[in-house]
């Protein structure tokens, strides 16, 4: 008897959004600054999802957010807004009232860690127990060797075969590692360090989870653009002559991308 299929199924899913972190809420210098960002490139972003954090704004110019406005903005350049982060409380009706969630995912860890400190104050603060003689315990026999324990499997993604135009790989709390060719509209993802022993065509962005340690290596960088925690630059004016078809490592320098040969150090 063939069984029947149900409706609907439920699954764990990981998806991959850009953090976009307003300091300004004027949808005209919004998109003045995107413009720039995306140098009138049509397809800079390619239908990403969006999270816009204002947590860097003061509570009057959250309150003035035309969220409509925003939305439509960053829908003209192919973003996707799906949810809002670091939103005041009082906000969050409008701006679930939009069709936007509110992402509390940076509030509930900073509620967890202020939780923490709090039961670890409690517990200075309580009075030393008064030492009591304990009776002598009868000798304990010997324990045994303790085994060894197994070796720690390396947080690492390797793929072997070439990675299409419009393909995304993420490589989620480990390095990425590309044996093959990286074509142009294809996405590479860690949140360590990216290593490409290949051209490197398209986009990759190694530390997406804010760690600015991260780089990216690859056997010929033809990139579109190459980013570190966040961090970004974009090569519409071609790559330097010097290190066209050589080994080089990309790195986060402060706020600055910097692009080495890769005996640099």
């Amino acid at each position: 008897m063939q069984k029947t299929r149900k409706p609907i199924e439920i699954k764990i899913s990981t998806v991959v959004a850009i953090s976009a972190i307003l300091h300004e809420t004027d949808p005209t210098s919004l998109e003045k600054a995107l413009k720039e960002m995306t140098g009138g490139v049509a397809d800079f972003f390619e239908d990403e999802f969006a999270v816009l954090d204002i947590g860097t704004l003061d509570a009057a110019a959250a309150a003035a957010i035309d969220w409509s406005a925003v939305v439509a903005l960053f829908k003209r350049f192919r973003l996707n807004t799906v949810a809002v982060r670091n939103a005041p409380e009082e906000l969050h009706s409008g701006i679930v009232a939009q069709g936007l969630a509110i992402d509390n995912s940076a509030v509930a860890g900073a509620g967890t860690a202020n939780a923490r400190a709090q039961e670890a104050a409690a517990q200075q603060a309580e009075p030393a127990p008064t030492p009591v003689a304990a009776p002598a315990a009868p000798a304990a026999p010997a324990a045994p060797a303790p085994q060894s324990a197994p070796a720690p499997v390396a947080n690492t993604v390797v793929i072997d075969t070439p990675v299409r135009a419009g393909q995304r790989i993420y490589a989620r709390g480990a390095d990425l590692v590309v044996l093959a060719v990286v074509n142009n509209g294809a996405e590479l993802i860690a949140d360590g360090c990216i290593h490409v022993y290949a051209p490197l065509r398209g986009r990759a962005l190694a530390g997406a989870s804010g760690n600015t340690s991260a780089r990216i290596f690859a056997a010929s960088l033809e990139a579109e653009l190459v980013s570190i925690a966040g961090v970004y630059r974009t090569f519409e004016n071609g790559h330097a002559p010097e290190l066209a078809g050589k080994q080089v490592q990309v790195r986060l320098q402060g706020e600055r991308i910097d692009v080495l040969p890769m005996a640099a150090s």
